[in-house]
């Protein structure tokens, strides 16, 4: 079992700049900085797991693949404009999104989260 406190080192992460095309990222207040690692998948394959990591501010994407999140420490709130869902998470709150949905993050605290995600075909 992995046991995680608020405020505990997750390690290395890399910047992941908002430029995928294909997630059509629109910056809507703020300067979001988002990084973060891989640590199992990648480019081609079908599921991936990892560390994401932004600072305050509010953007808006398309999801890349149906993910099952768990935020580790921080407060946004997640607008799925596809389901119409407005969902407030914190601190070990969980949220699964389906791929293709389009999704405005409003991020109050920086949030910190542990990812696993799907794409039929790869990512």
């Amino acid at each position: 079992m992995i046991g995680y406190t608020p405020g505990d080192d997750v390690g290395a992460l890399e910047d992941w700049p908002f430029d995928n095309a294909l997630s059509d990222y629109r910056i809507l207040d703020g300067t979001p900085r988002a990084s973060g690692r891989l640590d199992a998948g990648g480019p081609g394959e079908a599921t991936r797991m990892g560390i994401w990591r932004c600072t305050p501010g509010r953007f808006a994407c398309t999801e890349q693949g149906d993910e099952l999140m768990m935020i580790l420490a921080g407060r946004c709130c997640l607008i799925n404009h596809t389901s119409g869902e407005e969902t407030d998470l914190g601190s070990g709150d969980s949220l699964f999104v389906r791929d293709g949905s389009r999704v405005t993050w409003d991020i109050s605290e920086e949030i910190t989260k542990v990812f696993f995600g799907h794409k039929s075909g790869g990512y």
